[in-house]
């Protein structure tokens, strides 16, 4: 939200989140890349031999805020690299969610753990780094109707706004 004017809440820009990050302000971040690795590392430079847009603010953010949780809709080899082609921010993250999984970061081991699947898929065949299984490994639990209805309804409504390819894609909103 923070890309579009209506659903920002700073009137100087980044400027201002990166000074809330530094003065500890933040608790929880969210970050993505093109590819991420078993050590935590994002890509958000170059893979595969395509250029993305870059890196910015991401590094300091990783740093800054205490509860980074990266994220990834895509779960294949491809996205989930042993090793990032370009390293454009290191971290110790809380999570990492992708459109099959959660993981959790294990500090001591400097690893990941894999919580939760969303669907019977074999997750070691289409991730591309080692992890370990968390004790707890269980399914995650499907939506609530209600949710399902607070999404798809006046959340989906909402984002539409904003961001309608992704809306229209997602929910069928034109």
């Amino acid at each position: 939200m923070l890309q579009k004017r209506a659903g920002n809440p700073f009137t100087e820009g980044s400027r201002e989140l990166f000074d809330l990050a530094g003065q500890g302000r933040i608790d929880v971040f969210f970050l993505g890349g093109a590819q991420i690795d078993g050590s935590a590392n994002i890509n958000l430079v170059h893979a595969q031999g395509r250029r993305f847009p870059g890196s910015f603010g991401s590094a300091f953010m990783y740093q800054a805020v205490p509860h980074v949780i990266l994220f990834r809709e895509e779960h294949s080899k491809r996205t989930l690299v042993p090793k990032v082609d370009f390293v454009s921010a290191a971290g110790h993250p809380a999570a990492l969610v992708t459109g099959r999984a959660l993981f959790l970061w294990d500090r001591e081991k400097r690893r990941f753990c894999l919580e939760s699947t969303h669907e019977n898929v074999d997750i070691r065949a289409i991730t591309g780094f080692d992890y370990d299984l968390s004790p707890g490994f269980h399914a995650t639990p499907a939506p609530a109707a209600a949710d399902l209805a607070l999404l798809r309804g006046a959340v989906a409504r909402e984002i539409a706004r904003d961001y309608p390819d992704f809306a229209k894609r997602v929910w069928g909103i034109n």
